[in-house]
């Protein structure tokens, strides 16, 4: 049985997705690197090994990098990025991270500081030389500000000595062997004057040539990792000689050629996080690519499961998996998820991309909380999807189970989820006022008109209706931030470590109930800006059914403060399954409009009507899948 074919040219389709990719910026954000992908040279390949799946990876850069346009612009264009990010996750995770490091960490790192463009980075814009980013240490990752590897000032040649002191100072997980070709990299190390720290700063370092790696750079491949291979590796310095020109230098440093080092900043750890900033974009990157990965799962078990048939109520009756409501009703939650997470990270990146300086602390964090949380939704609604589709999605071809594994790396890279969130939750205690009452910008034009809206108090309003729960969450953020002031100021004194324990859970959960918050704020925004009536009431019901879901753990709460009544938390099961009868009929659409290319799918067996085994999937596919 051949999947409905419910294309991309369905009107309600392409206004959903006119809604997700950004509106009228939607071509130059997404559009070259969804060509990319359709491309043959992006199907799974799964005759090969590790280390041929690794090099396949870094001739697709190669394949990207011809569609860049212009390398030093895409570094300097949060969109695109992100877009990049987006569409690679799902067809190449190895990829995805080497482009990150490539064009991020690196390239972006070189055009931040003084004179970036005025280098000749003609090695690294045509991929003749590939740029990682060397930072965290084998025993110092969320504590990188106590990296020990060291460049340190020669008074004689007025250039650096890179040097790994220790064996915990060795750089890890990077890049950094020579497949792939020769390799550049942004060294973070400790600036050395005479003896004296003065700070983390980056320094430029070849680390390799056609000939291999260059005297003094030792570089050791680590183990396999689970998902996609890329070419980790332990790498160290010993008294690798650097020029002048190999800081990278701006306001937060400066060093002139007696050694004198002029800052804007007064501490060693402002300039750490100053070096370092581009991770914020890779938060970003980090979190798009696994926003990818959620909507090609998603896409790929919806289609299955219209296309897999079982046994129906009457003899020699066969009906889809998604009649069933323990089946689609599962996707559905996961899709209403994915399109909160979708609108969360526009109005994220848009948030960035516009900030001033002295939002940056604020803007920051808002990226950490957002990565996240949308990492976390990933790697549930990716492992979701592949059990959704039984045995068949364990099979890599199948497009899912290297997915959730993949996702793995998005969580801990670029600041370890649990973290980022510790050291949110820290400053939004007492740093950040939750909204009392009242709906955000939009939210009256998000208001359906079949709700029953009754007057202000929570008692007279349904369940359903989306301003009404959505400021409930705000009351779910509120009550969480005063259980974790309340058990801060009740903490242990004189215990640093005692208080913060007795308050980080409640800080924890005020900082998901943010999160969540947030995501519902951009889906009534996207609303606001629907302009087909179905596609509209598609949408309201898909955040509806997003609100409900977030705000079932939180039922007691809202009704202990006087927010709920008995008969909203009895109805709110009831309310659930109606929303799920109004969604399943449109599945199809909701995925389509995820814009997933043919050419992707058809190469997905059980996401365009095979499966892995069937007899119309390839023989060289079966044989290598055994």
């Amino acid at each position: 049985m051949s999947v409905p074919a419910h294309t991309k040219t369905h009107p309600v389709a392409d206004e959903l997705a006119r809604l997700l990719f950004e509106g009228a910026d939607r071509e130059r954000v997404h559009g070259a690197w969804r060509r990319l992908v359709r491309g043959r040279e992006f199907a799974y390949r799964a005759e090969l090994s590790p280390q041929e799946r690794t090099a396949l990876s870094y001739e697709r850069l190669r394949l990207l990098n011809e569609r860049v346009g212009d390398p030093v612009e895409l570094a300097a264009d949060p969109y695109r990025l992100a877009g990049l990010h987006e569409w690679t996750g799902p067809v190449d995770g190895g990829l995805t991270t080497l482009a990150s490091i490539h064009y991020n960490l690196f390239l972006g790192s070189v055009l931040d500081h003084d004179g970036g463009r005025d280098r000749d980075l003609s090695p690294y814009t045509s991929l003749r030389s590939t740029g990682t980013f060397l930072c965290t240490e084998l025993e110092h990752g969320n504590d990188v500000a106590s990296m020990e590897t060291v460049a340190v000032f020669d008074r004689v040649t007025g250039g650096f000595r890179l040097t790994t002191p220790t064996e915990g100072a060795q750089k890890f997980m990077p890049n950094t062997s020579l497949t792939g070709g020769p390799k550049t990299a942004v060294v973070a190390a400790r600036l050395l004057v005479d003896g004296e720290d003065r700070g983390t700063f980056l320094f430029l370092t070849p680390l390799s040539d056609e000939s291999g790696h260059l005297p003094g750079v030792r570089v050791r491949p680590l183990p396999q990792r689970t998902g996609t291979p890329v070419d980790h590796c332990l790498t160290s310095f010993d008294e690798v000689w650097l020029p002048r020109e190999a800081l990278l230098e701006a306001e937060h440093g400066r060093l002139s050629t007696d050694g004198t080092l002029t800052s804007s900043l007064g501490n060693r750890r402002k300039r750490l996080l100053r070096s370092i900033n581009r991770v914020t974009m890779g938060k970003l990157c980090m979190s798009a690519g696994t926003l990818g990965m959620s909507r090609a799962a998603l896409t790929i078990a919806v289609r299955y499961a219209h296309s897999r048939l079982l046994a129906g109520p009457r003899a020699g009756e066969r009906i889809p998996l998604a009649a069933h409501r323990s089946h689609h009703g599962r996707l559905l939650h996961a899709l209403a998820t994915a399109y909160a997470m979708t609108f969360l990270h526009r109005s994220t990146v848009s948030l960035f991309a516009a900030h001033a300086q002295e939002e940056r602390a604020e803007v920051e964090r808002e990226v950490a909380v957002a990565k996240g949380w949308i990492t976390w939704q990933a790697r549930a609604i990716t492992t979701e999807c592949r059990e959704r589709c039984g045995a068949q999605g364990l099979f890599p071809a199948n497009g899912l189970a290297d997915l959730p594994l993949n996702i793995e790396g998005g969580i801990t890279a670029e600041g370890d989820n649990l973290v980022i969130w510790v050291k949110a939750a820290s400053e939004m205690i007492f740093g950040h006022e939750v909204p009392r009452r009242g709906e955000p910008e939009g939210a009256a034009d998000a208001t359906d008109p079949t709700d029953s809206a009754c007057s202000a108090g929570s008692t007279g309003r349904e369940i359903t209706e989306l301003p009404f729960l959505r400021d409930l969450l705000a009351e779910v953020e509120r009550i969480w931030q005063d259980r974790a002031r309340a058990a801060l100021r009740a903490g242990p004194s004189g215990d640093p470590v005692g208080r913060w324990n007795v308050t980080s859970d409640a800080a924890l959960e005020m900082v998901s109930a943010h999160a969540r918050l947030r995501a519902a704020d951009a889906f009534l925004a996207a609303i606001a800006r629907t302009a087909d009536p179905r596609a509209g009431q598609l949408m309201r019901n898909l955040c509806r059914l997003f609100l409900l879901r977030q705000l079932a753990p939180h039922t007691g709460d809202l009704l202990a403060e006087g927010r709920l009544t008995a008969d909203h938390v009895r109805g709110l099961p009831k309310a659930v399954d109606r929303v799920l009868g109004d969604l399943a009929p449109h599945l199809m659409t909701l995925v389509d409009a995820f814009d997933l290319p043919a050419e992707v799918l058809s190469s997905i067996p059980i996401a365009s009507g095979g499966s892995v085994g069937g007899a119309d999937v390839s023989d060289d596919l079966v044989g290598a899948t055994r």
